[in-house]
């Protein structure tokens, strides 16, 4: 029986869950094996929808593969069409969910993520950051892009700056909207995060955020009106990085600014 044909028919994507189930095997095939599974033995799939990445994972050798979904008709469709995934599929919201209760240990993240959240997927995952050392996704063409920009592109921002201080990301390849039923508006895109050999910022992690996110929230001027708040009425230090616009600056200019705010 057709796999495009029993997806379509069994389960209906919902625009409030940002649902585009991905309906080419052969782009499945491709996420799947940019994932490095000599990066960690346990494995985490976000969003499994219809199962047409599961369907790969669920057969990785000496992998401990586990799958979170939140809709109801996905669950039951992938209990029926996959039995492989037994008690391993966790049911609800990935961004409600314990996940040092899911392993335990170290474990990789693949999935087709809804585009409509993302971005809180990945502020989760941050807070994991010592646990995965590998994030396999599909993404809006433009979020995915942004992530993997360098400083000084427009599309830079604060996610790009707060991920790329812990993991190297490449973007891997584009995939075009009738790849998915239903088809998107936009195009999307495959990127591949892989945890640097960072250990610690040198400075403080709440602190360093807080300045990254100030920055950009005036993203159109110097980085010295942008964190008058910050530094409470002190003036700035002298240093070229306050007359710089945020998109300039790269990991470790931040962290510099970081310790320059709050060394004041």
């Amino acid at each position: 029986m057709n796999f495009r044909y029993i997806c379509t028919m069994y389960v209906r994507a919902k625009k409030s869950l940002g649902q585009h189930f991905l309906k080419d095997g052969n782009i499945a095939e491709r996420i799947v094996e940019s994932l490095e599974t000599s990066l960690s033995k346990s494995v985490l799939e976000i969003g499994p929808g219809t199962g047409v990445l599961t369907q790969h994972l669920v057969r990785l050798e000496g992998v401990d593969f586990k799958a979170a979904e939140i809709d109801t008709e996905s669950i039951e469709y992938l209990k029926k069409n996959y039995p492989l995934i037994g008690e391993n599929l966790l049911e609800g919201d990935i961004l409600k969910m314990d996940l040092d209760k899911v392993f335990g240990g170290s474990f990789s993240v693949i999935g087709n993520f809804p585009y409509n959240i993302s971005s809180q997927i990945f502020f989760k995952l941050l807070n994991y950051k010592e646990q995965v050392p590998q994030i396999v996704c599909m993404l809006q063409k433009e979020v995915a892009e942004r992530l993997a920009s360098p400083p000084g592109n427009k599309s830079y921002g604060i996610l790009s700056v707060l991920l790329q201080a812990w993991y190297n990301i490449d973007y891997l390849f584009t995939v075009e909207p009738g790849s998915f039923t239903p088809p998107p508006k936009v195009r999307s895109a495959v990127i591949s995060l892989k945890r640097n050999s960072r250990e610690s910022l040198g400075c403080d992690e709440v602190q360093f955020k807080r300045v990254v996110k100030a920055s950009f929230n005036q993203r159109r001027k110097a980085v010295r009106n942008s964190v008058k708040q910050l530094l409470e009425g002190k003036t700035p230090p002298d240093s070229y990085l306050f007359g710089q616009r945020p998109e300039q600056l790269s990991v470790e200019e931040f962290v510099e600014l970081t310790k320059l705010i709050y060394e004041v």
